[in-house]
């Protein structure tokens, strides 16, 4: 079979990637909080009867969809 050659031994340069690309900005952690908690929030609310409209399937929809959408998000956390 072949043999394990090393990127020395190839001649190959990988240059290494600036700090920055290593870490999400500040901001994107607070996003994916807030999004999961107004998830929550509306479907309990939703629940309670608090919100306008007694009970409906779209305020469930849209917090399912919030908290998707944070998951995603998390996903591509750094």
């Amino acid at each position: 079979m072949g043999r394990y050659v090393s990127a020395e031994q190839r001649g190959r340069y990988t240059a290494p990637r600036p700090t920055s690309e290593d870490h999400s900005p500040r901001w994107y952690g607070w996003l994916l909080i807030d999004l999961l908690l107004f998830g929550v929030l509306v479907i309990t609310l939703n629940y309670l009867q608090v919100l306008p409209g007694s009970t409906s399937s779209w305020y469930l929809v849209l917090g399912l969809a919030s908290m998707f959408v944070a998951f995603f998000f998390a996903t591509r956390y750094r």
